[in-house]
């Protein structure tokens, strides 16, 4: 009925204790550790497995409960009412044309749109720089919710070919793939895990060092000129990646 033992050191986190328990707790739920239905440890083992007060684990319960994830009887226990809603629907994609596809039901929010940022200011990727850039700043959302934040610094010279509509609409290697006179020679992707800063957490509707995932995407044109680069930060709650290994 419980969970693995294991000490852990909630001291770590500037989060109150309550709050690291509840997302502890609903990972349990998540993974089926505690199954639907079934009756999950009592306050006093909790709180002897995780060596905090009685009065935190309730807490912690009382967020579970108000997210309907699990339901207290009187001289009965505690019970797992339901799982949580499927969250990880924002694939990354691994794919030449999965990257070129738009993601079904999101929308594009232009934040900033910045003309002549010159090339040696752009970050470090393949290929020669071109001598200056466009810099979009985008906010992707879906269902009411923002789920990835992205600098897109496009080769001013291609900036007329492409339109407000293609903005707001396509994904960034999108928007220069097919373009007339551009043949992409090279392009890569780079992903790394990281934490919210102020500033990501306040787009992405995040707590501050909430986890994210940091994607760097680069494309290179046939004459070796780097044409674009989106360094984009996804929100860690709601990103899967699958690769196909064979």
């Amino acid at each position: 009925m419980s969970a693995p033992q294991g000490k852990v050191d909630f001291s770590r986190s500037a989060v109150p204790r309550y709050i690291q328990l509840a997302t502890l707790f609903r990972r349990r739920v998540e993974q089926g550790s505690w199954k639907l239905g079934q009756q999950i440890p009592t306050v006093d083992e909790l709180a002897a497995e995780c060596s905090v007060a009685r009065a935190t684990i309730r807490q912690a319960l009382d967020e579970l409960e108000r997210d309907g994830l699990i339901e207290r009887f009187r001289a009965k226990g505690t019970f797992v009412r339901k799982a949580p809603v499927e969250r990880l629907w924002c694939d990354v994609e691994a794919d030449w044309n999965g990257l070129l596809r738009s993601r079904e039901g999101a929308e594009i929010e232009i934040l900033s749109d910045t003309a002549d940022i010159p090339g040696g200011a752009i970050p470090d990727s393949i290929g020669e720089a071109a001598p200056l850039y466009r810099h979009i700043r985008r906010r992707h959302w879906r269902d009411g919710q923002p789920f990835l934040l992205a600098d897109v610094y496009l080769d001013a010279r291609l900036s007329e070919l492409v339109s407000a509509e293609d903005l707001g609409s396509k994904t960034a290697l999108r928007l220069v793939a097919g373009l007339k006179g551009v043949q992409i020679a090279d392009a890569r992707q780079t992903l790394t895990i990281g934490v919210a800063d102020v500033e990501s957490a306040k787009a992405l509707h995040l707590p501050l060092n909430a986890p994210v995932a940091h994607v760097h995407r680069a494309a290179m044109d046939q004459h070796g000129t780097l044409v674009l680069v989106a360094d984009g930060i996804y929100r860690g709650d709601v990103v899967r990646i699958d690769i196909k290994l064979k």
